[in-house]
């Protein structure tokens, strides 16, 4: 193997590789080992850490030759873009009091690619439950952590409180495609006492489709508010206390704006 099919620092924090193949970008990256997924690869181009011949990557799909030079910009590094809003919650919340997730057993709900996972084990987490309805997107690295405990293919609203290896004392959640007054309901049954709940609302999973704009972002700022205040009342209604909320540091993936939730359960065993 020759320098060409190596993927080599260029000095200034970005890396560097050289194309042997004909190849879409989104595949060109993981094959030449840049990212751990195309997933991962897709993400990265599409915010603006791609380039290629000097040239801003333009698209996933844009077309590689061989020789090419590409160049990414791994930022922080992160198994996705969606650890960042659980960074950005943890500094803010903790600043109100909020317990840090270090040395605690962790159960991390819409788990995906491992964003917050990834988060929990950074910040120290005992062990992390990763749940996601999803199979095969957990990142190999994140797998492969002794800490995590990989629970692809479950449906949190069918886990039952035995079904988990332990109880859990610290939850994050990031789901898409249903609301979380579907999952806030599950909860009690699983948590450890004194547990903390760290949930990012989604508003564009809660209005419903007919209040949904272009590219499905909610567009009215009453309508996310009373999205959120649902999730509140809901949590209400199954006794957990509201701790604080926050606007997500960074919007959705399409510019939705959404919002962080801290709650606690003072339930006794």
């Amino acid at each position: 193997m020759n320098d060409e099919d190596t993927v080599v620092s260029a000095g200034d924090g970005r890396r560097r590789t050289v194309a042997h193949t004909r190849d879409r970008l989104d595949r060109i990256l993981p094959a030449q080992g840049l990212t751990d997924s195309r997933a991962r690869a897709q993400a990265l181009i599409r915010q603006g850490r791609v380039t290629v011949n000097d040239h801003l990557a333009s698209k996933p799909a844009q077309s590689v030759q061989p020789g090419d030079v590409i160049l990414l910009d791994p930022g922080d590094d992160y198994a996705s873009r969606g650890a960042l809003k659980l960074e950005g919650a943890l500094t803010t919340f903790a600043a109100q009091g909020m317990p840090d997730p270090r040395d605690r057993l962790c159960l991390d709900i819409g788990a995906s690619t491992g964003g917050f996972t990834d988060v929990l084990l950074r910040h120290g987490a005992r062990r992390v439950i990763a749940l996601d309805v999803g199979h095969g997107q957990l990142l190999e690295r994140i797998a492969a952590d002794p800490r995590v405990v990989d629970m692809s293919g479950v449906n949190i609203r069918e886990v039952q409180s035995g079904d988990l290896p332990y109880r859990p004392e610290y939850v994050v959640s990031d789901v898409s495609f249903i609301s979380l007054t579907y999952v806030i309901p599950v909860l009690p049954r699983l948590l450890a006492p004194a547990a903390n709940c760290l949930l990012l609302v989604k508003p564009q999973f809660e209005v419903g489709r007919s209040l949904l704009g272009h590219h499905g972002i909610v567009t009215d700022e009453d309508r996310r508010h009373e999205a959120l205040e649902r999730v509140l009342a809901c949590a209400r209604e199954h006794e957990f206390v509201v701790r604080a909320t926050m606007p997500s540091p960074i919007t959705g993936a399409h510019g939705n704006v959404e919002y962080l939730l801290w709650l606690s359960w003072s339930q006794s065993d």
